[in-house]
């Protein structure tokens, strides 16, 4: 069901094959103001091919429109203006969504062909911040979208487990560290130490030379150093599954950078053997000149690899063991140089596989205007603020509906789910300033707002007795607007995906439980007249599409609040 794909195939003859119908579709566009119809298609550009004003072509192509799914077409302004014949696609509407549930707005287009998602990627023995956030539910919602175009969606926690700070750590566990303190508060104590290295490096430099000492140790198999690795390594991922149970995710793969230590030998292979490593002030490198980009360093002056090496040989372990089609890096907008680089590479190894390839960049959550730094222990912890906002949900809850069954279950989904809407609502190039007071807002443009809106639909299908099979032609003028937001969810799944872009869904939910909300306030539903099953038909299209839009996001729909 799309009837933009109607208006087309209406136009297309009209045209008389001037333009192609791919051409038609970017052309048409919604109406600011419900009196100017549904779709209108703008004749301005026309006006050189036919040499006639573009009123006189809208005119033109209006007589030659004749299709039962218009109730009215009309030339305005240079525009051909088209109103749906409201009735009829109001029943079909309705219809489609009752008939497919959660599979509405699913699309074919991945043809289910397999997409790697780096995600999250938080970094070992240093707390899960608010900064972390960003990238890990902008992943997960964009893996959920990508399913839903039809891919299959491989989700990997590229780990921060390997590198320099290490060394550091090593370090200040050795000199200021307590064994049964780690053991109590594994992260809390973990980034106090590293804290300190910082503050005490500042005095000490010779320190920081410690430190790459340690990590050398590490590099070369060091038993003491290997074993405090993998024990900060395994207590920071216990550490990390509590946020990642917290917000409902999970992983196909946690690979982190340790994991490409015996893989990048070869890649450096691979790129010499194809005569692109160059020396650079003892280093060797990569030019990109041509590309007009800073060459990209392979192998420091000691021979140790950096970042770019290890996302070559991870790129090309996960084309060998995925077979991607695409693949997607949802990383910081700071680190764009560093995946033009990587890009740029492979292009010139010959992989023409590269094109699948893309960084999806996002702002930062700021505090007080400023980056949150580890380093100088400005972080503000994401399981604290995810637990303050089960707290806060858990005492609305207790005010609003204290005889409410699922109690905690509700506060936890209301909570988290307040968290998770703040950032996606925001378009991901967007910094967000860090704000506790707004993310746990629970009126206006939040996410409970939109769940809230899901279980009223639930509770007027329990007081309505609403049995499924017996659907009837809804004919309340005031539905017109909830019907023009359900027709358009599966063009704004493909929007979402197609743009790396959950915010459109975000917005959607919103428009759509405004819509309901006032319809809900100006029609009575429930009363006992003929249209009641067909305005109780409408509520369980609404719920089901809200359910699935809070889903696509990583949220719950709870049925009662």
């Amino acid at each position: 069901m799309n009837f933009k794909h109607d208006f087309v195939e209406c136009l297309y003859p009209a045209l008389n094959g001037q333009l192609e119908q791919k051409q038609i579709v970017k052309m048409i566009e919604k109406p600011k103001f419900e009196q100017q119809g549904d779709m209108a298609f703008p004749c301005f550009e026309l006006a050189k091919i036919y040499r006639r004003s573009p009123n006189d072509i809208a005119l033109a192509i209006v007589e030659k429109i004749n299709s039962p799914i218009f109730e009215k077409v009309e030339a305005v302004g240079g525009y051909v203006n088209v109103f749906l014949n409201r009735k009829d696609v109001s029943s079909k509407v309705v219809k489609e969504v009752l008939l497919q549930k959660e599979q509405y707005g699913k699309l074919d287009l991945g043809k289910n062909e397999v997409i790697t998602i780096d995600f999250s990627s938080p970094n070992i023995a240093k707390p899960f911040s608010m900064g972390h956030l960003r990238s890990t539910v902008i992943g997960h919602s964009l893996a959920l979208i990508a399913e839903k175009y039809g891919y299959s969606p491989i989700r990997i926690n590229h780990l921060g487990d390997w590198g320099t700070q290490f060394g550091k750590l090593i370090v200040a566990y050795k000199m200021w560290g307590d064994e049964k303190k780690v053991k109590e508060a594994p992260i809390k104590e973990l980034l106090t130490l590293y804290v300190k290295f910082h503050e005490e490096a500042e005095k000490t430099p010779e320190l920081n030379d410690e430190g790459r000492a340690w990590f050398k140790r590490l590099e070369n198999g060091d038993e003491e150093a290997r074993h405090l690795w993998k024990w900060f390594r395994e207590e920071s991922l216990k550490e990390f599954s509590k946020i990642y149970e917290l917000l409902g995710i999970h992983f196909d793969s946690y690979h982190g950078e340790a994991f490409y230590n015996d893989k990048m030998e070869l890649v450096v292979q691979m790129i010499e053997d194809r005569r692109l490593l160059e020396e650079s002030q003892g280093a060797m490198v990569v030019q990109l000149s041509t590309e007009e980009l800073p060459p990209c360093l392979i192998t420091k002056k000691d021979g140790t690899t950096l970042y770019a090496t290890r996302d070559l040989a991870a790129a090309l372990y996960r084309k060998e063991n995925y077979r991607f089609t695409k693949s997607l890096y949802v990383v910081g907008h700071e680190q764009s140089l560093h995946f033009k680089q990587l890009f740029a590479v492979l292009k010139k190894m010959g992989f023409p596989w590269y094109e699948g390839m893309a960084h999806v960049p996002f702002g930062m959550i700021l505090k007080d205007g400023k980056k949150m730094s580890t380093r100088k222990g400005k972080v503000v912890l994401l399981e604290e603020v995810l637990e303050e906002a089960i707290q806060l949900a858990r005492k609305d809850i207790l005010k609003k509906n204290p005889n409410l069954v699922a109690k905690e279950e509700v506060a936890h989904q209301v909570g988290v789910g307040a968290i998770i809407f703040h950032d996606l609502k925001n378009f991901r190039l967007n910094d967000i300033e860090f704000s506790l007071e707004d993310m746990l807002r629970f009126e206006g443009e939040t996410g409970p707002y939109v769940q809230y809106t899901h279980a009223r639909a639930a509770s007027l299908l329990r007081k309505g007795n609403y049995q499924e099979g017996k659907e009837r032609m809804i004919e309340d003028k005031e539905a017109w607007p909830i019907i023009t937001a359900l027709m358009s969810f599966p063009d704004v799944i493909k929007r979402s995906y197609e743009q790396y872009d959950p915010s459109q869904i975000a917005k959607f939910l919103l428009d759509l439980s405004k819509a309901f909300n006032k319809y809900y306030a100006a029609v009575r539903i429930l009363d006992n007249s003929e249209q009641k099953l067909a305005r109780l038909s409408l509520v369980y299209s609404v719920k089901i599409v809200l359910k699935e839009g809070l889903r696509l996001l990583g949220m719950a729909a709870p049925e009662e609040m």
